[in-house]
């Protein structure tokens, strides 16, 4: 039976964007997002916050590391992702799900009140062939 692997999220950096180098010399950022869902419980209404960590390899990321900032807002396209590792101070085993982006699109930033919409800032074009999936 075929499978189907597809995220798309938006939401807000909680941290900057962390950028590395594989030994390769591919660059590789990770951040994490906040996704909020709001939704009502009998009268009242709740919300409900979600901390997803993002990967993101080549242009894309080094383009990630430039233009975006804690707080900012993003649309993510890419596949969820599973490492698992040997925590080397415990033993134990570890695994940690993250999603891979394959596409990181800025959102407009917040105008200050009484300030006028600020445009959004796209960034360099990025050649998706420089991702390795």
């Amino acid at each position: 039976m075929p499978s189907f692997n597809k995220v798309i999220l938006m939401g807000n950096l909680t941290r900057d964007p962390e950028v590395r180098y594989t030994p390769n010399g591919i660059a590789v950022a990770s951040f994490a997002i906040a996704v909020n869902r709001k939704y009502k419980q009998g009268e009242e209404t709740k919300e409900e916050v979600s901390y997803i960590d993002i990967v993101v390899f080549g242009k894309q990321a080094e383009s990630c590391g430039q233009y975006i900032n804690k707080g900012d807002s993003v649309l993510i396209d890419g596949r969820l992702q599973q490492r698992r590792w040997d925590d080397k101070e415990t033993g134990q085993k570890r695994n940690k799900i993250e999603v891979v982006a394959q596409s990181v699109n800025f959102m407009p930033k917040r105008a200050p009140s009484g300030a006028g919409q600020a445009e959004p800032d796209p960034g360099p074009p990025v050649d998706e062939g420089d991702i390795p999936f």
